[in-house]
Protein backbone atom coordinates (compact mmCIF):
# COMPACT_ATOMS: atom_id res chain seq x y z
CA UNK A 1 0.00 0.00 0.00
CA UNK A 2 1.22 3.52 -0.77
CA UNK A 3 0.68 4.65 2.83
CA UNK A 4 2.81 1.84 4.24
CA UNK A 5 -0.22 0.05 5.72
CA UNK A 6 -0.61 -3.70 5.59
CA UNK A 7 -3.75 -5.21 4.09
CA UNK A 8 -4.96 -6.19 7.55
CA UNK A 9 -4.41 -2.65 8.84
CA UNK A 10 -6.33 -1.21 5.89
CA UNK A 11 -9.20 -3.61 6.60
CA UNK A 12 -9.36 -2.70 10.29
CA UNK A 13 -9.09 1.05 9.74
CA UNK A 14 -11.68 0.94 6.95
CA UNK A 15 -14.06 -0.92 9.23
CA UNK A 16 -13.68 1.66 12.00
CA UNK A 17 -14.06 4.58 9.62
CA UNK A 18 -17.18 3.12 7.98
CA UNK A 19 -18.68 2.40 11.40
CA UNK A 20 -18.03 5.96 12.61
CA UNK A 21 -19.69 7.38 9.50
CA UNK A 22 -22.66 5.03 9.92
CA UNK A 23 -23.15 6.03 13.57
CA UNK A 24 -22.35 9.74 13.54
CA UNK A 25 -22.59 10.88 9.92
CA UNK A 26 -20.91 14.10 8.93
CA UNK A 27 -20.25 16.70 11.65
CA UNK A 28 -22.99 19.32 11.78
CA UNK A 29 -20.52 22.04 12.70
CA UNK A 30 -16.87 22.65 11.92
CA UNK A 31 -16.64 20.09 9.14
CA UNK A 32 -13.11 20.22 7.65
CA UNK A 33 -14.48 20.14 4.10
CA UNK A 34 -16.62 23.21 4.82
CA UNK A 35 -13.54 25.05 6.08
CA UNK A 36 -11.60 23.88 3.05
CA UNK A 37 -14.35 25.20 0.78
CA UNK A 38 -14.22 28.64 2.39
CA UNK A 39 -10.44 28.71 2.04
CA UNK A 40 -10.65 27.65 -1.61
CA UNK A 41 -13.30 30.33 -2.27
CA UNK A 42 -11.09 32.98 -0.67
CA UNK A 43 -8.06 31.98 -2.73
CA UNK A 44 -10.02 31.75 -5.97
CA UNK A 45 -11.47 35.22 -5.40
CA UNK A 46 -7.97 36.66 -5.22
CA UNK A 47 -6.34 34.72 -8.04
CA UNK A 48 -9.11 34.35 -10.63
CA UNK A 49 -9.40 37.99 -11.55
CA UNK A 50 -10.01 39.70 -14.90
CA UNK A 51 -6.65 41.54 -15.27
CA UNK A 52 -4.91 38.16 -15.39
CA UNK A 53 -7.25 37.15 -18.15
CA UNK A 54 -5.46 35.02 -20.76
CA UNK A 55 -6.57 31.39 -21.01
CA UNK A 56 -3.04 30.15 -20.29
CA UNK A 57 -2.66 32.55 -17.38
CA UNK A 58 -5.91 31.45 -15.79
CA UNK A 59 -5.00 27.79 -16.20
CA UNK A 60 -1.63 28.45 -14.61
CA UNK A 61 -3.24 30.25 -11.67
CA UNK A 62 -5.80 27.46 -11.32
CA UNK A 63 -3.04 24.87 -11.23
CA UNK A 64 -1.20 26.93 -8.59
CA UNK A 65 -4.38 27.23 -6.51
CA UNK A 66 -4.92 23.47 -6.81
CA UNK A 67 -1.36 22.76 -5.67
CA UNK A 68 -1.66 25.10 -2.69
CA UNK A 69 -5.11 24.05 -1.50
CA UNK A 70 -4.60 20.30 -1.90
CA UNK A 71 -0.84 19.88 -1.64
CA UNK A 72 -0.35 21.61 1.70
CA UNK A 73 -2.85 19.58 3.79
CA UNK A 74 -1.90 16.30 2.11
CA UNK A 75 1.80 16.84 2.80
CA UNK A 76 1.10 17.75 6.42
CA UNK A 77 -1.03 14.63 6.96
CA UNK A 78 1.48 12.41 5.14
CA UNK A 79 4.30 13.68 7.36
CA UNK A 80 2.16 13.23 10.48
CA UNK A 81 1.20 9.60 9.80
CA UNK A 82 4.76 8.78 8.79
CA UNK A 83 6.41 10.11 11.97
CA UNK A 84 3.74 9.90 14.67
CA UNK A 85 3.48 7.02 17.15
CA UNK A 86 1.49 4.06 15.87
CA UNK A 87 -1.69 4.86 17.81
CA UNK A 88 -1.61 8.50 16.73
CA UNK A 89 -1.06 7.54 13.09
CA UNK A 90 -3.93 5.04 13.26
CA UNK A 91 -6.18 7.71 14.75
CA UNK A 92 -5.25 10.11 11.95
CA UNK A 93 -6.03 7.50 9.30
CA UNK A 94 -9.45 6.80 10.83
CA UNK A 95 -10.25 10.51 11.30
CA UNK A 96 -9.32 11.27 7.70
CA UNK A 97 -11.55 8.48 6.40
CA UNK A 98 -14.42 9.53 8.67
CA UNK A 99 -14.29 13.14 7.49
CA UNK A 100 -13.83 12.16 3.82
CA UNK A 101 -16.53 9.48 3.67
CA UNK A 102 -20.04 10.69 2.90
CA UNK A 103 -22.18 7.55 2.96
CA UNK A 104 -24.59 8.49 5.75
CA UNK A 105 -24.71 12.08 4.53
CA UNK A 106 -25.73 10.79 1.09
CA UNK A 107 -28.56 8.82 2.68
CA UNK A 108 -29.73 11.73 4.82
CA UNK A 109 -29.74 14.25 1.98
CA UNK A 110 -31.46 11.99 -0.55
CA UNK A 111 -33.85 9.88 1.52
CA UNK A 112 -35.64 13.02 2.71
CA UNK A 113 -36.51 13.75 -0.94
CA UNK A 114 -38.18 10.33 -1.07
CA UNK A 115 -40.16 11.17 2.06
CA UNK A 116 -41.28 14.53 0.66
CA UNK A 117 -42.43 12.97 -2.62
CA UNK A 118 -44.19 10.17 -0.73
CA UNK A 119 -46.09 12.86 1.19
CA UNK A 120 -47.00 14.65 -2.06
CA UNK A 121 -45.06 17.73 -0.89
CA UNK A 122 -43.52 18.72 -4.21
CA UNK A 123 -42.45 22.19 -3.02
CA UNK A 124 -40.43 20.68 -0.17
CA UNK A 125 -39.06 17.93 -2.43
CA UNK A 126 -37.82 20.56 -4.90
CA UNK A 127 -36.12 22.52 -2.11
CA UNK A 128 -34.47 19.42 -0.66
CA UNK A 129 -33.30 18.16 -4.06
CA UNK A 130 -31.91 21.61 -4.88
CA UNK A 131 -29.46 21.16 -1.99
CA UNK A 132 -27.80 18.19 -3.66
CA UNK A 133 -27.83 19.17 -7.35
CA UNK A 134 -26.73 22.26 -9.24
CA UNK A 135 -29.64 22.39 -11.69
CA UNK A 136 -32.68 24.66 -11.38
CA UNK A 137 -35.62 22.72 -9.91
CA UNK A 138 -38.01 25.60 -9.20
CA UNK A 139 -40.58 24.37 -11.72
CA UNK A 140 -39.57 20.70 -11.74
CA UNK A 141 -42.17 17.94 -11.91
CA UNK A 142 -42.23 14.96 -9.56
CA UNK A 143 -40.39 12.89 -12.17
CA UNK A 144 -37.78 15.61 -12.70
CA UNK A 145 -37.10 15.85 -8.96
CA UNK A 146 -36.82 12.07 -8.63
CA UNK A 147 -34.55 11.90 -11.66
CA UNK A 148 -32.26 14.60 -10.27
CA UNK A 149 -32.04 12.80 -6.91
CA UNK A 150 -31.35 9.39 -8.48
CA UNK A 151 -28.60 10.89 -10.65
CA UNK A 152 -27.10 12.52 -7.55
CA UNK A 153 -27.16 9.23 -5.61
CA UNK A 154 -25.48 7.30 -8.41
CA UNK A 155 -22.80 9.89 -9.11
CA UNK A 156 -22.10 10.76 -5.47
CA UNK A 157 -22.03 7.08 -4.63
CA UNK A 158 -18.76 7.14 -6.52
CA UNK A 159 -17.51 10.58 -5.48
CA UNK A 160 -18.36 10.51 -1.77
CA UNK A 161 -18.22 6.78 -1.06
CA UNK A 162 -16.48 4.34 -3.41
CA UNK A 163 -13.82 6.75 -4.65
CA UNK A 164 -12.97 7.64 -1.06
CA UNK A 165 -12.76 3.97 -0.04
CA UNK A 166 -10.57 3.18 -3.05
CA UNK A 167 -8.08 5.97 -2.38
CA UNK A 168 -7.99 5.22 1.34
CA UNK A 169 -7.23 1.55 0.62
CA UNK A 170 -4.49 2.65 -1.75
CA UNK A 171 -3.00 5.60 0.15
CA UNK A 172 -4.43 5.74 3.66
CA UNK A 173 -5.23 9.16 5.11
CA UNK A 174 -3.21 11.15 2.53
CA UNK A 175 -4.90 9.29 -0.32
CA UNK A 176 -8.43 9.82 1.01
CA UNK A 177 -7.78 13.49 1.77
CA UNK A 178 -6.20 14.18 -1.62
CA UNK A 179 -9.12 12.53 -3.41
CA UNK A 180 -11.86 14.35 -1.49
CA UNK A 181 -10.16 17.74 -1.73
CA UNK A 182 -9.64 17.40 -5.49
CA UNK A 183 -13.24 16.20 -5.85
CA UNK A 184 -14.46 19.19 -3.83
CA UNK A 185 -12.48 21.62 -5.98
CA UNK A 186 -13.90 20.03 -9.12
CA UNK A 187 -17.40 20.56 -7.71
CA UNK A 188 -16.53 24.21 -6.98
CA UNK A 189 -14.38 25.15 -9.99
CA UNK A 190 -15.12 22.51 -12.61
CA UNK A 191 -17.90 24.37 -14.42
CA UNK A 192 -17.51 25.42 -18.04
CA UNK A 193 -18.66 28.96 -17.32
CA UNK A 194 -16.76 32.08 -18.28
CA UNK A 195 -15.37 32.34 -14.75
CA UNK A 196 -14.16 28.77 -14.34
CA UNK A 197 -13.57 27.40 -17.84
CA UNK A 198 -9.81 27.94 -17.60
CA UNK A 199 -9.21 28.51 -13.87
CA UNK A 200 -10.91 25.22 -12.97
CA UNK A 201 -9.27 23.21 -15.76
CA UNK A 202 -6.50 21.69 -13.61
CA UNK A 203 -8.88 20.64 -10.82
CA UNK A 204 -11.31 19.10 -13.32
CA UNK A 205 -8.59 17.15 -15.14
CA UNK A 206 -6.98 15.87 -11.94
CA UNK A 207 -10.41 14.77 -10.70
CA UNK A 208 -10.89 12.88 -13.98
CA UNK A 209 -7.57 11.09 -13.47
CA UNK A 210 -8.17 10.21 -9.81
CA UNK A 211 -11.69 8.97 -10.56
CA UNK A 212 -10.88 6.86 -13.60
CA UNK A 213 -10.41 3.53 -11.82
CA UNK A 214 -12.88 4.09 -8.91
CA UNK A 215 -15.64 5.12 -11.33
CA UNK A 216 -15.31 1.93 -13.34
CA UNK A 217 -15.22 -0.20 -10.21
CA UNK A 218 -18.34 1.63 -9.04
CA UNK A 219 -20.07 1.05 -12.39
CA UNK A 220 -19.20 -2.65 -12.21
CA UNK A 221 -20.51 -2.81 -8.63
CA UNK A 222 -23.81 -1.21 -9.63
CA UNK A 223 -24.20 -3.57 -12.57
CA UNK A 224 -23.47 -6.70 -10.52
CA UNK A 225 -25.97 -5.72 -7.81
CA UNK A 226 -28.89 -5.01 -10.14
CA UNK A 227 -29.89 -6.08 -13.63
CA UNK A 228 -26.36 -7.03 -14.65
CA UNK A 229 -27.02 -7.52 -18.35
CA UNK A 230 -28.80 -4.17 -18.70
CA UNK A 231 -26.26 -2.35 -16.53
CA UNK A 232 -23.29 -3.59 -18.56
CA UNK A 233 -25.07 -3.00 -21.88
CA UNK A 234 -25.97 0.59 -20.98
CA UNK A 235 -22.42 1.25 -19.76
CA UNK A 236 -20.95 -0.09 -23.00
CA UNK A 237 -23.38 1.68 -25.34
CA UNK A 238 -24.10 4.98 -23.60
CA UNK A 239 -21.25 6.06 -21.32
CA UNK A 240 -19.17 7.76 -24.02
CA UNK A 241 -22.03 10.07 -24.90
CA UNK A 242 -21.92 11.68 -21.45
CA UNK A 243 -19.68 14.73 -21.10
CA UNK A 244 -17.89 13.48 -18.00
CA UNK A 245 -15.66 10.45 -18.74
CA UNK A 246 -16.30 9.05 -15.26
CA UNK A 247 -19.89 10.04 -14.48
CA UNK A 248 -21.00 8.45 -17.76
CA UNK A 249 -20.07 4.84 -16.86
CA UNK A 250 -21.32 5.26 -13.27
CA UNK A 251 -24.75 6.64 -14.17
CA UNK A 252 -25.29 4.49 -17.27
CA UNK A 253 -24.48 1.28 -15.39
CA UNK A 254 -26.43 2.33 -12.30
CA UNK A 255 -29.52 3.42 -14.20
CA UNK A 256 -29.46 0.30 -16.36
CA UNK A 257 -29.06 -1.92 -13.29
CA UNK A 258 -32.09 -0.25 -11.69
CA UNK A 259 -34.22 -0.37 -14.83
CA UNK A 260 -34.41 3.44 -15.01
CA UNK A 261 -33.77 6.13 -17.59
CA UNK A 262 -31.93 9.26 -16.45
CA UNK A 263 -30.37 12.21 -18.25
CA UNK A 264 -32.37 14.29 -20.68
CA UNK A 265 -33.24 17.98 -20.42
CA UNK A 266 -32.11 19.95 -17.36
CA UNK A 267 -31.63 23.63 -16.56
CA UNK A 268 -28.15 24.74 -15.51
CA UNK A 269 -27.17 28.35 -14.80
CA UNK A 270 -30.40 29.61 -16.41
CA UNK A 271 -29.70 27.65 -19.58
CA UNK A 272 -31.56 24.52 -20.67
CA UNK A 273 -29.28 21.63 -21.66
CA UNK A 274 -30.36 18.50 -23.49
CA UNK A 275 -28.16 15.78 -22.06
CA UNK A 276 -27.86 12.23 -23.41
CA UNK A 277 -30.26 9.72 -21.93
CA UNK A 278 -28.67 6.96 -19.88
CA UNK A 279 -30.05 3.65 -18.67
CA UNK A 280 -33.10 1.77 -19.90
CA UNK A 281 -36.57 1.54 -18.44
CA UNK A 282 -39.08 3.88 -16.84
CA UNK A 283 -38.61 7.44 -15.59
CA UNK A 284 -37.57 7.58 -11.90
CA UNK A 285 -40.22 7.94 -9.22
CA UNK A 286 -39.77 8.83 -5.56
CA UNK A 287 -39.30 5.22 -4.44
CA UNK A 288 -36.45 4.79 -6.94
CA UNK A 289 -34.30 7.21 -4.95
CA UNK A 290 -34.17 4.71 -2.09
CA UNK A 291 -33.53 1.89 -4.57
CA UNK A 292 -30.47 3.79 -5.78
CA UNK A 293 -29.36 4.36 -2.18
CA UNK A 294 -29.67 0.65 -1.45
CA UNK A 295 -27.51 -0.03 -4.49
CA UNK A 296 -24.76 2.16 -3.01
CA UNK A 297 -24.95 0.70 0.49
CA UNK A 298 -25.07 -2.88 -0.80
CA UNK A 299 -21.96 -2.05 -2.80
CA UNK A 300 -20.15 -0.85 0.32
CA UNK A 301 -20.99 -4.15 2.03
CA UNK A 302 -19.72 -6.10 -0.99
CA UNK A 303 -16.45 -4.13 -1.13
CA UNK A 304 -15.85 -4.60 2.58
CA UNK A 305 -16.71 -8.28 2.37
CA UNK A 306 -14.32 -8.83 -0.54
CA UNK A 307 -11.56 -7.04 1.36
CA UNK A 308 -12.23 -9.28 4.37
CA UNK A 309 -12.00 -12.34 2.13
CA UNK A 310 -8.74 -11.08 0.64
CA UNK A 311 -7.29 -10.57 4.14
CA UNK A 312 -8.24 -14.13 5.08
CA UNK A 313 -6.69 -15.54 1.89
CA UNK A 314 -3.45 -13.63 2.43
CA UNK A 315 -3.21 -14.67 6.06
CA UNK A 316 -4.01 -18.28 5.21
CA UNK A 317 -1.35 -18.34 2.47
CA UNK A 318 1.17 -16.84 4.91
CA UNK A 319 0.61 -19.57 7.51
CA UNK A 320 0.13 -22.42 5.02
Amino acid sequence: MLAGLTLTEVFMLLGIGIALDAVFGEPRRLHPLAGFGRWADWLEGRLNIAPLGTAFGRRLLGAFALAVTVGAPVLVVAAAVAHAPVWVAASLHVAALYFALGAKSLWEHCHCVTDALAGADLVRARALAARIVTRDLRDASVSDVARAAVESVLENGNDAVFGTLFWFALGGAPGAIAYRLVNTLDAMWGYKTQRFLHFGWAAARLDDVMNYVPARLTALTYALLGDTRAGLACWRAQARAWESPNAGPVMAAGAGALGLEVGGAASYHERMEERPRLGAGHAPAGADIDRALRLVFSGVAIWFGLLALLVLVVRWSTYA
